[in-house]
């Protein structure tokens, strides 16, 4: 393999690392903890045991679709906005403890991504399906969030 054929495997590998590594470092600095475990929650949310795992494989997903947007175009702008509102969500959400503003980003981070997926379906159809795991489990997430809000009286 010569220089140039190697340039899309690389490119893949460098964005999934990134995209990957950015997220454990967020999730290893804002953890849950004791105050998101002293909080009621919505009865669908899940077990936290499911999030690391949930989360490596939407991550390895979205590093790989940015990798996409380098090489072939497309959405780069929604990419990139996702990304941001994604890695926002956990320092507000659990770092500053702001559960109103966590639902708000959340619920923003989640039209982008519709956006994207509707945006991406006839000219990069593989990065839009990619993107409908993470299109469910931010659903769930901001119904989660949106349920910390309402049962703790957050608002």
């Amino acid at each position: 393999m010569n220089l140039t054929q190697s340039r899309p495997f690389v490119i893949h590998a460098v964005m999934i690392m990134a995209v990957l590594g950015i997220g454990i470092f967020i999730g290893t600095q804002t953890p849950a903890g004791e105050w998101y475990d002293g909080l009621k929650k919505a009865w669908f949310t899940p077990p936290g045991w499911v999030f690391g795992p949930v989360w490596t494989v939407l991550y390895i997903l979205i590093g790989w679709v940015g990798a996409r947007k380098i090489l072939y175009g497309g959405q780069r702008l929604l990419w990139v906005a996702q990304m941001v509102l994604n890695f926002a969500w956990s320092p507000v959400f659990f770092g500053l403890q702001l559960t109103t503003t966590g639902a708000v980003i959340i619920v923003g981070m989640l039209l982008v991504i519709l956006d994207f997926i509707r945006r991406e379906w006839r000219s990069d159809r593989t990065s839009a399906l990619m993107f409908v795991p993470y299109a469910v489990w931010v659903t769930l997430a901001a119904a989660v969030n949106i349920g910390v809000v309402v049962l703790n009286d957050t608002l």
